[in-house]
């Protein structure tokens, strides 16, 4: 008798046509995603610089301890005008950026560029100018230590922002929106690339300057414009004072990091590729990538950062011209007083 070995039936799975399509249809748009996305990050690495390590690290870093003092980290910004004229090496900004991480608390403090350092018997202002005269790359490292003289804390880290390059860190998000507090007009702001124009003999050297003028109230203002309000030094009453500058240049920075969290900047790729872009063009810093990353979280990546403004103009006085040979500020009493200031304000 014959055994029969019992072959199992194959049953042939037939996809219907619909699912053919479908599935095609979902792999054609799956490839032209990749490709895209290759493009776009080949784009993003051709605009910033960066490699793809420095990306992937930016991505996945969860955050790199930084350097700090009683739980703040105090980094120091400066902006200088760039190009090759005479003083382009000069701070127009001098502020301090208090963090304190843990409590999602930040203090801007404004340091006026005209006070007096013994140290350099010259303005703060002149610290950078200084430093990179001895040693390229000196002058982050003087202007540290002088900003930390006046203002009584640590330093830990400094960003240098060329305002050559400050425009397009503007126009990179769209522009700004600032409330101007008080409307005024300055009739000598310098016109970029004049600075050393002979104006065809004119002793006033009036083919050097412009006249710009902001309202007062809300308005919306592109790199140029934003650059020309924090910049503008010469008009007439408060607003000409240093003092002012200084609070201009906090409601702009404050503006920028408002306009940067906002979601139609990070969810538009042009945006962010010209973003990184131009900070990396237009800034100079000691602080390593990865501390970099995790200050770029705190202050944009996070919500309900509480901001305090501190200026301490009050307890700075204007002496004879005499006495230094020029228009400079120095402390009624002394700078202890002024530190004392600053750390009641900051523990407020």
């Amino acid at each position: 008798m014959s055994c029969k070995t019992m072959q199992p039936k194959i049953k042939r799975i037939v996809i219907p046509g619909i699912l053919k399509i479908v599935f095609f249809a979902v792999a054609f748009f799956v490839i032209i995603g990749i490709t895209k996305m290759i493009l776009w990050s080949q784009s993003f690495m051709r605009t910033t610089g960066l490699t793809p390590v420095a990306i992937f690290r930016l991505l996945v870093n969860t955050g790199v301890d930084l350097k700090s003092h009683e739980g703040r980290t105090n980094i120091l910004l400066l902006g200088i005008g760039g190009g090759t004229h005479a003083g382009a090496d000069l701070t127009d900004t001098i502020l301090v950026v208090s963090l304190e991480t843990s409590q999602k608390k930040m203090a801007m403090i404004s340091v006026p560029r005209d006070i007096w350092s013994d140290t350099l018997k010259d303005k703060v202002n002149s610290a950078y100018h200084y430093g990179e005269v001895k040693k390229k790359g000196g002058g982050l490292t003087l202007a540290k230590v002088i900003v930390e003289d006046m203002v009584g804390l640590p330093i830990h880290y400094v960003l240098l922002i060329d305002f050559s390059g400050f425009e397009y860190l503007i126009d990179a998000v769209g522009g700004i929106d600032i409330a101007v507090p008080q409307a005024f007009t300055d009739t000598e702001f310098p016109v970029a690339g004049r600075e050393n124009d002979r104006c065809d003999g004119d002793p006033d050297f009036r083919c050097r300057y412009e006249s710009v003028t902001f309202a007062q109230g809300p308005q919306h203002m592109n790199g140029e414009r934003a650059l020309m309000y924090v910049r503008s030094r010469h008009a007439q009453g408060e607003e000409g004072s240093d003092f002012a500058r200084g609070r201009r240049q906090q409601e702009v920075l404050a503006a920028l990091l408002a306009r940067i969290k906002s979601p139609d900047v990070w969810t538009n790729p042009a945006r962010i590729r010209e973003l990184f872009g131009a900070f990396d063009r237009a800034t100079t810093t000691d602080m390593r990538f990865g501390e970099l990353a995790t200050v770029g979280k705190a202050l944009i990546g996070r919500e309900g950062v509480q901001t305090k403004r501190i200026s301490f103009e009050k307890y700075l006085d204007s002496p004879p011209l005499w006495m230094y040979g020029r228009y400079t500020l120095v402390p009624k009493e002394n700078f202890q007083v002024i530190h004392e200031y600053i750390k009641t304000s900051l523990d407020k």
